[in-house]
């Protein structure tokens, strides 16, 4: 056998093709599987969160901003550990971007708090100066969209199996549970927070879009 391969050069190296590439799906495979795996403490987003996340892609915040950290020092040193591929598993859409006219948001959870998103989002220079992003005032007068979150919520976990059933996650199929377990989490939020008239809305069942996209950002770590 190996004499046949010794004087046939065009058999030799595809055989070397197929050992190298043998190989190599031993070796590469079940590690890149792992890694899609979720990270452990990777937990769904909460209905909140998801409300908050259609805010983010309706403001198109992806257009400024990636989620997405890169293993360079650079990126590293600034915004937190590089991203894991398991990070992203309960993500539909992904929001990586691609442009980074701002920061990357992948950990923005870890530094910033509610209320100095509010102030950012009502005035972006009066926490950032020299900041070139525009005010979202408009999110402070609109309501979210909790119903469609809702939704969103019970189609991925009934047609993509993301796991909303652990004891630390809404109990999906019963819409009352959640709404309160919503509105407990809205409230931690609104607590945080200086603006009088949020407080108020929420007093009167009223869960601003600033809120929602607050508890999503908080979520980013």
């Amino acid at each position: 056998m190996f004499s046949f391969l010794e004087k046939n050069p065009f058999f030799f190296a595809v055989a070397v093709f197929l050992v190298i590439a043998y190989a190599g799906v031993v070796e590469i495979l079940p590690d890149f599987t792992n890694r899609a795996r979720p990270v452990e403490g990777t937990k769904p987003y909460s209905v909140l969160q998801l409300a908050g996340k259609h805010v983010y892609m309706q403001e198109s915040c992806n257009a400024c901003h990636t989620q997405m950290i890169r293993p360079f020092k650079s990126e590293t040193d600034r915004y937190g550990m590089y991203s894991l591929s398991g990070e992203y598993a309960y993500d539909r859409p992904h929001l990586w971007g691609s442009k980074r006219t701002g920061p990357d948001l992948m950990r923005v959870g870890n530094y910033r708090t509610s209320d100095w998103h509010e102030n950012h989002m009502k005035e972006p220079t009066s926490v950032v100066p020299g900041s070139i992003m525009p005010a979202y005032k408009h999110l402070f007068d609109k309501n979210s969209d909790i119903d469609t979150a809702y939704a969103e919520a019970l189609t991925i976990k009934n047609v993509f199996g993301v796991p909303y059933d652990q004891a630390d996650m809404p109990k999906l199929g019963s819409f009352d549970i959640t709404k309160a377990e919503v509105n407990a989490e809205a409230a931690a939020i609104v607590e945080q927070m200086k603006d009088p008239e949020i407080k108020k809305a929420f007093e009167r069942g009223e869960i601003r879009q600033i809120v929602a996209l607050i508890a999503y950002l908080n979520s980013l770590k």
